[in-house]
């Protein structure tokens, strides 16, 4: 009996830390929204110092991290999140977020590919796929237009994907 209320008490302890981890990852979600990001970053800081390997927890650090404009410290931290993590999309996609930022397309589509591939109807990562291979088809056709300037057919079909592009939030 008493092994059993043992047991029950340690359900009830393991349902208690689970759901105040779900807390933290709200409130330093809340505090990176409302711009706290210092504040964020002090309760991540303290979480990882306690568990290190916290995927969640470490992709939150690269949140902060890339809105302190440290975007090698973010990219950095993603890279060791995928790693670390292989089966898990979004730290793959946020990579490759980063990375096209940085105009580094072809890097970026490797991290898209990671992503869904981790998980196949990941429609954010297929969405930001397509806008990688959007802008490589635009900076295409410039290089095209560059050679044949004014090239009716060309220029139709850069404006058309700039158009698109500048479309997207």
């Amino acid at each position: 009996m008493r092994l059993l209320i043992s047991f029950a008490l340690s359900c009830a302890l393991m349902v208690l830390s689970a759901g105040a981890r779900a807390d933290i990852y709200s409130d330093v979600n809340r505090l990176i929204q409302g711009g706290q990001l210092e504040k964020a970053r002090q309760q991540v800081d303290q979480r990882l110092n306690t568990a290190p390997t916290d995927p969640q927890m470490r992709l939150l650090l690269s949140r902060i991290q890339d809105a302190q404009g440290q975007t090698q410290a973010a990219m950095d931290t993603l890279q060791a999140l995928t790693q670390s993590f292989p089966e898990l999309a979004e730290p793959h996609n946020n990579l490759a977020v980063l990375l096209a930022r940085e105009n580094r397309h072809t890097d970026a589509l490797v991290s898209l590919q990671a992503a869904i591939q981790a998980r196949p109807d990941y429609a954010i990562a297929l969405e930001n796929m397509g806008d990688v291979y959007a802008t490589l088809a635009s900076n295409a056709y410039a290089k095209a237009l560059q050679i044949i300037p004014q090239q009716r057919r060309i220029l139709n079909k850069q404006l058309s994907i700039d158009q698109m592009l500048k479309a997207t939030p």
